[in-house]
């Protein structure tokens, strides 16, 4: 294989009550991982070296995608093979159809390989092929080993920790405490009974061992998919009381639009004019609103309010990390609510022939996802998520709610008055 980086694309059919799929890579020496940091999925999207990246889901004509984005330059010389695993999420294998992984030249999109998955049943993960070292030179191989016991099961048969649910232990009755000295049995002397006054020689015990460092959190594999039916989601309940969170917004273009228009983590309608911006209306404790958007170069701030940052405009999708819109949890007491929404900029007149899917990937719990429904209106905003401050905790609301501005109104105004922000707006340019 001459390619420096390669993408790694696992695909399939989408099609009504079959479960979703996940891909995942997990970096080997000598057939296990060193450490839970050697697992790359979902929920530990970057390798530390940098060499492996979860790059997330798109969704095409006919299915949906997960890829890995493999940078061999930079695989630490000890890794010998990189595993590249499916799992699914809510079913079987048996009910994925048109599995394959395909791994292409990053640099210009030539295929290099591909395997195709065509005898699954009631596996619920799957080896489908690995990247591994010989003679200096990476290759590829299909595999196509598959698991009953899902993710799990792969991930700790390659040495991974999971985080399980504990089981109550019994406990033992607790013994009493022996003192060092028993009592003296008193002793007759000469008629007369006494104790021994004996001073006992002391114990000696060798100095206490250095105290073991604390063992590694477990890797979680839990993930939370809201519906209408269960629209939101307490951030503490899945671990994310602190770190970042980073929001995602992936699109499909259906019919007049070819190629893909992603936000925040992939690119941006790379081979049309679509611009779809990223934005957060804010309200903080102390009664300060605002919004970060592109628009008027109002990035924000992570370290400051009003602790939400855009990191850039990715206007032509040119750009592989995309823009990425991400909350400061750290600050979150100070956050009253924050409203995430998306908007046109340009390249489309209304999201009718758009599907989107939403990711909000806390940096220490479980990803939060949902999928927004068809949009049957003229609408060129469409509110995603509200984070609303419940106690010192954040709760995730599903919106998913595409409004149509009236004649002269802007998408912002528009979006403002649905939720009573009550702001003052100007014209702005970017």
């Amino acid at each position: 294989m001459t390619a420096q980086a390669v993408r790694v694309e696992l695909g399939w059919h989408t099609s009504p009550g079959a479960p979703d799929v996940d891909g995942s890579a997990l970096l080997l020496v000598s057939g296990k991982v060193r450490d839970d940091a050697d697992f790359v999925f979902y929920n530990q999207p970057s390798h530390a070296s940098g060499a492996v990246r979860h790059e997330g889901k798109r969704s095409t004509g006919t299915g949906t995608t997960d890829s890995l984005a493999v940078d061999l330059a930079r695989i630490e010389p000890v890794i010998d093979r990189v595993v590249l695993a499916a799992s699914a999420d809510g079913g079987t294998f048996g009910r994925v159809s048109g599995l394959y992984v395909r791994v292409t030249d990053a640099s210009n999109g030539r295929e290099i390989a591909r395997f195709d998955s065509t005898d699954a049943t009631v596996e619920t993960a799957f080896i489908l092929g690995e990247l591994y070292r010989r003679q200096g030179a990476w290759k590829f191989r299909a595999v196509g080993q598959g698991y009953g016991s899902g993710l799990e099961g792969l991930a700790t048969d390659f040495g991974i920790s999971v985080d399980e649910p504990q089981r109550p232990q019994q406990t033992q009755p607790t013994q009493p405490t022996q003192p060092y000295h028993q009592p003296q049995t008193p002793q007759q002397y000469q008629g007369a009974t006494r104790a021994d006054h004996r001073t006992p020689a002391q114990p000696v015990f060798p100095p206490a061992p250095p105290a073991a460092p604390p063992a590694p959190a477990p890797v979680r594999l839990t993930k939370v998919t809201l519906t209408k039916d269960a629209p939101s989601v307490s951030l503490a309940k899945q671990g994310g009381t602190s770190g970042a969170l980073r929001v995602n917004l992936n699109w499909e273009v259906r019919k007049q639009f070819k190629g893909w228009g992603s936000k925040l983590g992939r690119a941006v309608a790379q081979h049309s004019d679509l611009d779809l911006d990223l934005c957060a209306l804010y309200e903080l404790t102390d009664g300060r609103k605002g919004v970060v958007q592109a628009l008027g170069n109002a990035f924000g701030a992570l370290q400051h309010p009003p602790y939400i940052h855009l990191d850039g405009d990715d206007r032509t999708g040119a750009v592989a990390t995309g823009e990425n819109l991400t909350v400061n949890l750290d600050h979150k007491s100070e956050l009253r609510r924050v409203l995430i929404f998306v908007t046109i900029y340009e390249g489309a007149r209304s999201f009718a022939d758009l599907h989107a899917t939403v990711t909000l990937q806390p940096q220490h719990g479980a990803p939060i996802d949902f999928s927004l429904d068809e949009c049957t209106v003229p609408s060129t905003v469409c509110a995603l998520a509200l984070l609303t401050n419940d106690g010192g905790d954040l709760t995730v609301q599903r919106e998913a709610r595409y409004l149509v501005p009236e004649r002269g109104v802007s998408p912002q105004r528009t979006i403002d008055y649905a939720y009573g922000w009550g702001m003052n707006w100007t014209p702005g340019r970017k």
